[in-house]
């Protein structure tokens, strides 16, 4: 089988709609939602508002500050909004906004590709 491709003619482009002069749409929005914890963030924020030790239970081995620096981020990109309650003790609850809600069908799709390719190796 010949893997070589000829280096004559132009390269195809996978996405040769898009612009990428000034950034590729692909790198921002992944840009928004890596990190090793914010997948599992939304995920779990789908199902509706958490408290942060709520949010910490469901997502596992997760140090507090590994947590909380993911969540300012995604709260900075507009993706959580964070309430803070003036109560003692302090009572903070997380929920997605209108922008975190549109990553539902990708996360889902995300979801549903794990379990295939988990199935597929067993």
């Amino acid at each position: 089988m010949d893997t070589v491709r000829p280096l004559a003619g132009p390269k195809p482009q996978r996405f040769e709609s898009y612009d990428c002069s000034d950034g590729c749409p692909v790198e921002a929005a992944l840009e928004q939602i890596s990190g090793k914890w914010k997948g599992l963030v939304i995920y779990h924020l789908l199902d509706g508002t958490l408290r942060f030790s709520e949010l910490k239970r469901r997502i596992g081995d997760v140090t507090q500050r590994s947590l909380t620096k993911q969540l300012r981020e995604l709260e900075g990109d507009g993706i959580v909004d964070r309430k803070v309650f003036p109560v003692v003790p302090p009572k903070v609850e997380y929920s997605l906004t209108e922008k975190g809600h549109r990553l539902s069908p990708i996360v889902e799709a995300l979801h549903r590709w794990g379990i295939e390719d988990a199935l597929k190796r067993q």
